[in-house]
């Protein structure tokens, strides 16, 4: 069988820089931080008292009083996927929408309602007073199901859930279905909504957060020796894939091809990284052959670059594993200094900052870099404090997820 070509025809996004992808790239290609001290919840009491929130977003403007039927989670999907589909011209009634799907990931869901829903009963007089929309809202795979609802759309429709993976995983699994012929068209990506007492307080007491509550904006700082833990963040991100012919036969603009994806497990630890990047090295492995490609292809990496100390350096290890003397040729940088962690969105968002690199020849930077790390090889270009021009044949986004999960895509230019 013939595996169909697959493209990239629309981009949307929610995030710490912006509302939509023109001012998320253009904060990215700035060097822009979004971190800032938290507003959602009062957070003078915790370890760590900043994130990464987005900024000036109305669920009224959005949704009116439907806002109240879905968690925040929901509610960044569905504007993503809202300005995808515009980006794209996708015009739902013109296309036979039992081919078009949507494959939607997240992490951990609508924790905010759970959270809220639970305290008010465990606060209350016993009486289970609990909201008829507490399961719809909570659910992870209600917002692949609000966007196929809004949009009619009846092919492909469900969630995926591998942790800070779980975009990258939507991406991979809808690219499949569309090369497999399943599909015309998926709206995929992710969201994520975890400023909320619950999540802070639980990676805080793992010790994963950034405690730099002094400089929030310099907080993440991945590859820098001081670096002390990520800085959570939230939002969503929305590529529409679509079927090559599919859309050149309807004068999609086409961004560039996306031509590859990895699975694998690290089957190490339930949230450290492999120390050797052992799992890391078999993703990137395993997506550069699904893509036909050698490393000496690849021109940039947009690594998982979490600002953790095990984290950041097993994933240089495993790139030098897989790149060989490649890896200097590369250049490497990670948005999460700017955008902070989104956790099971992250990976939809990082692949837009491939695409976009390979549309606009610039490689967005690792801001926030003080000090080198004895421990990272000096010779690697990890794209240090500023954008560089570079023209982008193919790009990698790489993502790894607590439970050792991780997962690689991969996008050429046409």
């Amino acid at each position: 069988m013939e595996l169909k070509r697959v493209v990239v025809t629309g981009l949307g996004a929610v995030t710490p820089l912006g509302n939509n992808v023109v001012d998320t790239w253009q904060a990215l290609a700035d060097g822009v931080s979004g971190a800032a001290p938290i507003t959602r919840f009062d957070a003078s009491k915790f370890k760590t008292r900043f994130a990464c929130e987005v900024k000036n977003f109305n669920e009224q403007e959005y949704f009116g009083r439907d806002a109240r039927k879905m968690d925040l989670f929901t509610q960044f999907a569905i504007v993503a996927a809202d300005e995808a589909l515009k980006d794209a011209n996708f015009n739902v009634d013109e296309e036979d929408k039992k081919l078009v799907g949507c494959v939607w990931g997240t992490g951990i869901g609508g924790i905010k309602t759970y959270y809220d829903e639970a305290r008010d009963f465990a606060t209350g007089d016993g009486t289970p007073r609990f909201s008829p929309f507490f399961i719809p809202k909570i659910i992870s795979d209600i917002a692949p199901g609000y966007i196929s609802i809004r949009n009619g759309f009846g092919g492909p429709n469900f969630g995926t859930v591998s942790a800070c993976a779980s975009s990258t995983t939507s991406l991979s699994v809808a690219f499949d279905l569309i090369r497999l012929g399943r599909a015309v068209a998926i709206v995929s990506g992710g969201s994520e909504a975890p400023v909320t007492c619950a999540s802070v307080g639980g990676f805080s007491s793992m010790k994963a957060l950034s405690s730099r509550n002094d400089d929030p904006k310099t907080a993440s700082r991945p590859f820098d020796k001081s670096r002390d833990g990520f800085v959570i963040g939230e939002g969503g991100a929305c590529l529409i894939l679509e079927e090559y012919e599919h859309a050149v036969k309807r004068g999609a603009h086409i961004y560039c091809e996306m031509v590859g994806a990895g699975y694998s497990a690290d089957a190490y630890h339930i949230t450290a990284p492999h120390p050797e990047g052992n799992g890391a090295a078999r993703v990137m492995e395993a997506a550069l052959k699904d893509a036909g490609l050698t490393p000496a292809d690849i021109d940039y990496i947009n690594v998982h670059g979490t600002s953790t100390p095990l984290g950041d350096k097993g994933e240089l290890i495993a790139i030098g594993k897989v790149f060989g003397d490649d890896a200097y040729r590369l250049n490497i940088s990670s948005t999460k200094s700017m955008t902070g962690h989104l956790l099971g969105a992250t990976g939809a968002l990082e692949a837009i900052a491939c695409v976009k690199s390979i549309e606009k020849s610039l490689i967005p930077p690792t801001i926030n870099h003080f000090e080198d790390d004895p421990d990272i090889d000096p010779k690697l270009n990890l794209t240090f404090n500023k954008a560089q021009q570079r023209t982008v044949r193919a790009a990698m986004s790489n993502t790894f997820g607590f439970g050792g999960h991780n997962g690689t895509v991969v996008f050429k230019a046409l």
